[in-house]
């Protein structure tokens, strides 16, 4: 067990060593993948109600793809660089509860919109405080976690996000057909709120451990946002990895709005048939099915990932970038069937493959881009490449594949429950980029890899 007292620090200042106990980064662990749950599912609860939200405030797939993704994804991706150098420099743990309250409270009064701009301007909210989390918890996670388990620690964080897209996707839907689906806003916002208290109260700065001259030694080693970018530049092994994840991002942001419209519109009767079968209407039985699977193999996906990579990483630094670009590569052809395929039931089980090999790329991605720079840019690097990723991913995913959906409705003719069909068809294609991106990255990841 490592104690405060007995940490040794690196030449920059920063620990060499962990500074918490073994007992305590356990539970510091499961909090931030609890608070990623809840971060999650605020963020994606909106997929499962997008149906209804269309339905009533009359708007097309593109308005859809705005507030799904876009109007969140911009104000996310543009506050979460200023933000993470911010916690390069200031308690991180503040940083943490204040965006966890700030989030959770837009959360609810995106249940109190009466109109589409009222929506949009709510979730636009929610992104102002999600913006500060993520980077903030990866630069705490690398100062609780030694290096030989950070992938591991990373991609257990990461199971938040299938986590909560369950939770997201299941009670939405299920309170969405019983109440409505601003009542699911209001559900989901609460937790939030209370969680902050446990955060300001339970969640340990790091830092503070350290001796004044350790402290006053990282503070003069840390690196200004340019010298972190000049150092990043000459690092092809980062771009690689961010671009290549930035695309499954896009694929995964893309589809997640529209799968459930595509199961609602291509098998309508078949899925009310079923719902039926369970006590359930549509969108409680859509919600439930889709969380389950999201929930169960999103989970199994982002934990095999950190796993493998950590397993094979320790004797070949390149199994960080192979197993994100084998797993990109597998998915395509289950998901395609599940899209053309004339059953509910077949298409709900081929799309098992899409969402087990959809998170592999978690934990190698981000141990990457916390490994590939010196301690003291962690934050930042987390800033960058989550900005990358989440550009794409939140900002263009669901607002490309709505207009898709829109182009082949209206352009071709097809209308809307095939347009929706072939612009997820269209979209999941991209894996291909981003799988070969994932393989150059194995070039030169051994000679990068700094920390």
């Amino acid at each position: 067990m490592t104690s405060p007292a007995t940490s040794q620090t690196s030449a920059g200042g920063y620990p060499a060593v962990p500074l918490v106990s073994d007992g305590y980064r356990r539970y510091a662990l499961v909090l931030l993948m609890l608070l990623y749950t809840v971060n999650f599912l605020d963020r994606q609860i909106v997929t499962i109600l997008a149906e209804p939200i269309k339905n009533e405030l009359k708007i097309t797939d593109t308005q859809l793809g705005v507030l799904t993704g876009f109007a969140f994804g911009v104000v996310y991706c543009g506050l979460g660089l200023p933000l993470a150098r911010l916690a390069d420099r200031v308690n991180r743990v503040w940083i943490i509860g204040v965006s966890l309250a700030v989030w959770s409270g837009f959360t609810l009064l995106c249940g109190r919109a009466t109109s589409y701009g009222m929506l949009v301007a709510a979730r636009v909210g929610v992104g102002v405080g999600e913006a500060g989390f993520t980077p903030t918890s990866h630069a705490l996670i690398a100062d609780y976690t030694p290096r030989e388990k950070r992938a591991s620690a990373l991609a257990f964080f990461a199971m938040g996000t299938p986590l909560g897209s369950l939770l997201g996707l299941a009670m939405g839907g299920v309170i969405a057909d019983a109440y409505g689906w601003r009542t699911a806003f209001l559900v989901a916002g609460l937790p939030g709120l209370l969680l902050a208290v446990v955060v300001f109260t339970t969640l340990r700065e790091p830092r503070n451990a350290m001796s004044a001259a350790a402290r006053d030694a990282s503070k003069a080693a840390q690196m200004s946002f340019g010298a972190t970018v000049r150092y990043l530049a000459a690092k092809r092994t980062f771009w690689l990895m961010a671009f290549g994840a930035s695309i499954k991002s896009f694929i995964g942001y893309g589809h997640a709005p529209f799968t459930a419209a595509f199961l609602l519109r291509i098998h309508q009767e078949e899925i009310a048939i079923l719902a039926a079968d369970f006590g359930l209407k549509p969108i409680g039985f859509i919600g439930i099915a889709l969380g389950l699977l999201n929930g169960v193999f999103g989970t199994l996906s982002s934990y095999l990932g950190g796993v493998i990579a950590d397993r094979f990483g320790g004797r070949d630094l390149r199994a960080y970038a192979s197993v994100p670009a084998v797993a990109s590569l597998i998915s395509i052809p289950f998901f395609t069937f599940a899209m053309t395929t004339d059953s509910a039931v077949l298409a709900l089980l081929f799309l098992i493959p899409s969402y087990l090999f959809g998170a592999l790329w978690y934990g190698p991605v981000y141990a990457s881009a916390q490994g590939l720079v010196p301690p003291q840019m962690r934050a930042t690097s987390a800033s960058i490449v989550l900005f990358i990723i989440n550009m794409m991913g939140l900002g263009f995913g669901a607002l490309v594949v709505g207009a898709l959906s829109d182009t082949f409705n209206f352009g071709l003719g097809l209308g809307k429950a095939e347009g929706v069909r072939w612009a997820l068809i269209v979209s999941a294609y991209f894996g291909l980029i981003s799988a070969v991106l994932f393989w150059l990255a194995r070039g030169r990841i051994r000679e990068e890899m700094v920390s």
